[in-house]
C-alpha cells in the first residue's frame, strides 16, 4: 500500500515539474524551487478553501466539523471493524485453501477457460483465484515468479494487471454483501465482474499489441514454464499447517484491514458530505454523522436517466458507490450501510456495486505500481483506459443479467 502511494506521489510529482517547465518557457527565466512551492501551495489552497466553503456556507462552520468527524468516528466503529473482521476470517480461510490445494483444485478446474475467454494460458487461473481470496498486488507476485511468467507472452503478461484487478478482494466484498443479506444480489455481481474482466484483459491485449506489436513474444525464450515448481504448501504435520495458516491468514486480514482505514474515514467520509442532506426536522442542520451538501446527488439525478437505464439505478446517491470504488473499494462497501439505512437499495444496486467493486477495486490508485512493478510503466494509460471500460461493462451486465433473472 504505501509503494503504491510512493507512485502516485511520484506520478503527481512529474505532472507538476511539466507545469513549471512550460510555465519557464513563456516567461524564458528559471524559476526558483521557493517559487514553485509558493505557487503549488496557492493552486491547493484556492482548491481547498473552496471546497469547505461550499459545505461550511450551506452548514455552517461548527456543524460542518462536527458532522465531518462524526461521520468519520461512526464509520470507523461501524463499518470498519465490521469489514475488518470480515477480513480476518476471509483471510484465514484463503490462507487455509491455499495449503491444502484447494486453490490449484479451482485452477484445474478454471484452467480450460482461460484461453478462449481471456487468451491467456490457462495457468493464469491461478491468479485470478490469489487475486480473489486477497487483493490486486498477489497477481504481480506471481507475474515475478519465473515458472509462471514463461508462460506467457509480453502483451499478455502485461494485461494481467487488468486481469487480476478484476476479482481483487472478491471473496471480502462477496462476503460483505451476503451478510448483508443481499447474497443473489452478490453472486449476479460476480458474473458481472467476469463480463468486466473479460473486456478489460482483451481492450488491454488489444491495444498493446496494437501500438507494440513487439511484445507479441514470449517472456522468456526458449523456456518452458514448470508448473509443478509452483508450490504453496509449508512443511509440518497437518495439524502444525492447519494452526499456522488459521493463523497466517488471519493476520494477513489484519493487514487489509488495516490498509482500508484512510481510504474509508477519508475518502468515504467526503463521499458522504456531497451525497446525503440534512438530517433535522424541516431539513435543518444538526451536525449528526452523515449530513452533508448532496451535490453528487444533485448532479446525478440531472442525468438519472442514464444511469437508471444502465445499471438501474433509482436513486442518483447510489452513484457514490461507482466513484468510490475507482479509489478504493474498501471505501465503497463503507457507504453500503448507509444506503440501506436510507432505504434506497435493492438486490439490483448490489449486483452493480458486487460487479463494479470487484471489477474496478480502487485500480486508479493500484495500476501504476503495478505496472511499474512488471517494468511497463508506458502502457499505465491503456491499463486505465481499458479497465474504464471494463468496469462499467460490468455494473451494466450485472443490472441487465439480474432483470433477465427477475423475469424468470
Amino acid at each position: 500500500m504505501q509503494e503504491n502511494k510512493r507512485k502516485i506521489t511520484l506520478n503527481y510529482n512529474h505532472w507538476v515539474e511539466k507545469l513549471f517547465s512550460k510555465l519557464e518557457d513563456k516567461l524564458r527565466k528559471p524559476l526558483q524551487f521557493t517559487t514553485k512551492r509558493s505557487f503549488e501551495a496557492i493552486v491547493f489552497l484556492i482548491i481547498f478553501v473552496a471546497f469547505f466553503w461550499v459545505l461550511a456556507y450551506r452548514m455552517t462552520l461548527p456543524l460542518m466539523l462536527n458532522t465531518f468527524m462524526q461521520t468519520a468516528y461512526h464509520l470507523l466503529l461501524e463499518t470498519v471493524f465490521y469489514i475488518m473482521a470480515i477480513c480476518v476470517l476471509m483471510g484465514a480461510i484463503s490462507k487455509l485453501l491455499t495449503e491444502f490445494g484447494v486453490v490449484r483444485l479451482m485452477e484445474n478446474m478454471l484452467r480450460p477457460l482461460m484461453k478462449p475467454l481471456y487468451n491467456l494460458p490457462g495457468v493464469a487461473a491461478l491468479g485470478a483465484v490469489m487475486t480473489f481470496l486477497s487483493d490486486n498486488p498477489a497477481i504481480i507476485s506471481l507475474a515475478k515468479d519465473k515458472n509462471f511468467a514463461r508462460y506467457f507472452k509480453k502483451y499478455q503478461l502485461v494485461s494481467l494487471t487488468n486481469f487480476g484487478t478484476a476479482f481483487g478482494m472478491g471473496l471480502v466484498v462477496i462476503a460483505f454483501m451476503t451478510g448483508l443479506g443481499f447474497g443473489k444480489g452478490a453472486l449476479v455481481g460476480l458474473v458481472g465482474a467476469v463480463v468486466g474482466s473479460i473486456v478489460s484483459t482483451r481492450i488491454m491485449q488489444h491495444s498493446t499489441l496494437k501500438t507494440y506489436p513487439e511484445l507479441d513474444s514470449p517472456v522468456v525464450e526458449g523456456h518452458i514454464g514448470d508448473e509443478q515448481s509452483i508450490s504453496f504448501k509449508t512443511e509440518g504435520s497437518v495439524f502444525q499447517r492447519f494452526l499456522n495458516s488459521l493463523l497466517d491468514g488471519g493476520k494477513d486480514g489484519v493487514g487489509i484491514g488495516f490498509a482500508i482505514i484512510p481510504g474509508v474515514l477519508c475518502i468515504s467520509t467526503i463521499v458522504m458530505m456531497l451525497t446525503f442532506g440534512p438530517s433535522g426536522e424541516n431539513g435543518q442542520y444538526t451536525g449528526a454523522a452523515y449530513e452533508g451538501v448532496p451535490i453528487i446527488t444533485w448532479l446525478a439525478d440531472k442525468v438519472n436517466f442514464i444511469f437508471d437505464w444502465l445499471f438501474g439505478f433509482k436513486n442518483g446517491a447510489l452513484v457514490s458507490f461507482p466513484i468510490t470504488a475507482l479509489g478504493a473499494v474498501g471505501a465503497a462497501i463503507g457507504l453500503v450501510p448507509r444506503f440501506i439505512a436510507e432505504g434506497i437499495i435493492d438486490n439490483n444496486a448490489i449486483a452493480v456495486f458486487t460487479a463494479m467493486g470487484m471489477c474496478w477495486s480502487g485500480y486508479l490508485s493500484t495500476h501504476t505500481a503495478m505496472l511499474d512493478a512488471l517494468g511497463y510503466r508506458k502502457l499505465i494509460g491503456k491499463a486505465i483506459g481499458a479497465h474504464t471500460i471494463g468496469g462499467l461493462c460490468a455494473g451494466i451486465a450485472a443490472h441487465w443479467l439480474w432483470m433477465l433473472i427477475s423475469l424468470i
